[in-house]
């Protein structure tokens, strides 16, 4: 049921969200570049969702670019390109008997509550199922066409592939001499959770397999049939949903249920929702029982229904900037610093890219417009670029040949950040677990000039403490008791804490023993090969590491 232009009917909540937004402090060049490159985005995304059946992007990023180009087109009248012609390749061949609607979307709960006192009684509530509307048209009971929804009065004829589909009856008993039926075709998602799965691609699935020229027996199988509506039907609802039920179609006439406050809606919302379904659904929509005659409808969205959708699974995020992360290991992340953007109940301002080679693919850069999603509900994720800015900001990253697993045992230019890696790694849970050293204290540590090597603060005293902003007297008398307490550490634990390489099950006894060792002598271990066992050598060769281990040493910490 998902209609990507059919947002437009709700102009007031656009003029809200353009009201509430900031033009782009371009120059007109500028503007006019980028107002046709997103035209032109959109223009691709439109005919690849009406004529191939794709979704290059989720519904939501989609509305989100929709409303930013009209916003900038707002902005830079003078620039602006023309409106987008979002019906342009859509129409078919074939005349729908009755115009597809299409729905409005309500925002909020807010919207929802007016819009149901605005209608007054006799409202119903459905699951916005995720697939490609369908028009089908019986005489006397027996299938002639099934329509695609098109530009909403014209069409693809379906009835071909229709036939194939068990979902589709072909007869339907107990049927008027002429009926009308507009449903969503969707695939089979058996135990589908909303919350828990999101639409994955169902929509695709369906709209791919109807748009093939031929629809193959698997295939046919794979799709289901949820009649929302009837449109030549009885007057009333209550009598409509008696006759689908008495033609065969209870599955989608139980799907509508009647409400009266907005606590009944959010109810069936949160079943759909969070509940095993049998297809992929987006949102809720509510519908007035009683409607105009099918005759007066038309291809835009009507007073009498509206949707209201699930919180965002996936948004269209700006790129403010791009920085790097180097970890305790050299690894270099570059990380997506967005305005701000909201997807279910999380504010995500940040994204991390995942590697220094996946960005380089991209080349993402600020002014791009990325998509984000939920990761497991909680963690964003970076989905794609879902169009570049046409002026590109230079970006430098930090050269991934300055760091490695053994580089940065200092705090030296270029190193700050992989070696307040390896402080944090040294006290944290892995490491010595010294309670009270985290990110920032170990910052304020080193900003006072008392850590500039792995290990200078064992040599700490209590007044060096007290002095550092910040921490005071009864802080510093902890960290020292901590630091203190660090000396009777196990031998392996410290090990760990320094960032030795994995050693499979080789005895970690001493150090002399464990620096002594050649190749050959790790990978006869057990459970090391030779890129690991190399890594160990380098590990306990390195000049580094081993003035760390006679400092250790010269403090009596066991083992070294």
């Amino acid at each position: 049921m998902r209609k990507r232009w059919l947002w437009l009917g709700l102009p007031v909540f656009l003029v809200a969200t353009m009201a509430g937004a900031t033009c782009p402090p371009w120059t007109e060049a500028q503007a006019r570049q980028e107002l046709d490159a997103l035209h032109d985005r959109l223009d691709g995304w439109n005919h690849a969702y009406r004529v191939t059946g794709q979704s290059p992007v989720d519904d939501a990023v989609y509305d989100q670019a929709l409303q930013r180009f009209d916003r900038w087109r707002a902005c830079f009248p003078e620039q602006a390109p023309a409106p987008l012609a979002h019906l342009a390749d859509a129409s078919g061949a074939v005349t729908a008997p009755v115009a597809q609607t299409g729905l409005a979307k309500l925002p909020d709960a807010a919207a929802v509550t007016a819009w149901m006192r605005a209608r007054g009684s006799d409202l119903w509530v459905q699951p916005k199922a995720d697939g490609v509307a369908v028009t089908l048209l019986y005489r006397d009971g027996e299938l002639r066409q099934a329509t695609s929804r098109g530009d909403g009065l014209h069409g693809s004829d379906w009835t071909a592939k229709a036939l194939r589909i068990d979902a589709i009856p072909q007869h339907l008993p107990n049927a008027p001499p002429r009926v009308v039926l507009q449903g969503e075709l969707y695939w089979r998602l058996p135990s589908h959770v909303q919350a828990r799965d999101g639409g994955v691609n169902a929509r695709s699935a369906v709209a791919g397999a109807m748009a093939r020229d031929t629809l193959d027996a698997a295939t046919a199988a794979h799709i289901g049939l949820f009649v929302w509506d009837w449109p030549n039907g009885p007057a009333d609802m209550s009598s409509r949903l008696a006759g689908l039920r008495a033609m065969g179609l209870a599955d989608s006439a139980d799907y509508t249920r009647p409400v009266s406050t907005l606590a009944d809606v959010e109810r069936w919302r949160r079943q759909w929702y969070r509940h095993s379904m049998q297809f992929a659904a987006d949102g809720t929509v509510l519908r007035q029982g009683r409607r105009p005659a099918a005759s007066t409808w038309r291809a835009e969205p009507p007073a009498w229904a509206v949707a209201w959708k699930y919180p965002a699974a996936q948004a269209l995020a700006e790129v403010r900037a791009v920085t790097f992360t180097v970890g305790r290991s050299g690894r270099i992340t570059p990380v997506l610093e967005l305005e701000p953007v909201q997807l279910d109940d999380h504010r995500v301002q940040r994204v991390s890219v995942g590697s220094l080679r996946r960005w380089q693919q991209l080349d993402i850069r600020p002014g791009d417009q990325v998509e984000v999603a939920l990761a497991g509900l909680t963690i964003p994720r970076l989905q794609s670029v879902a169009w570049r800015a046409q002026q590109r900001q230079p970006v430098t990253p930090p050269d991934p040949a300055q760091h490695d697993f053994l580089s940065c045992w200092r705090w030296v230019p270029g190193c700050e950040q992989q070696f307040r890696a390896r402080l944090v790694w040294l006290s944290g849970k892995s490491g010595l677990q010294l309670d009270g050293l985290g990110p920032d204290t170990w910052q304020a540590l080193i900003d006072a000039g008392l850590v500039h090597g792995l290990l200078d603060w064992m040599d700490l005293t209590a007044a060096q403490l007290a002095a550092v902003p910040g921490l005071g007297d009864a802080r510093a008398d902890a960290l020292l008791h901590a630091f203190a307490a660090a000396r009777a550490q196990p031998f392996k634990r410290w090990l760990h804490a320094l960032g030795m390489p994995a050693s499979g099950a080789v005895a970690l006894t001493d150090w002399r023993s464990l620096a002594a060792r050649n190749n050959d002598q790790w990978q006869a271990g057990g459970g090391i090969g030779p890129g690991r066992a190399q890594h160990l050598v380098a590990f306990f060769r390195h000049a580094d590491v081993r003035a760390l281990a006679v400092h250790l040493r010269a403090l009596g910490v066991a083992g070294f």
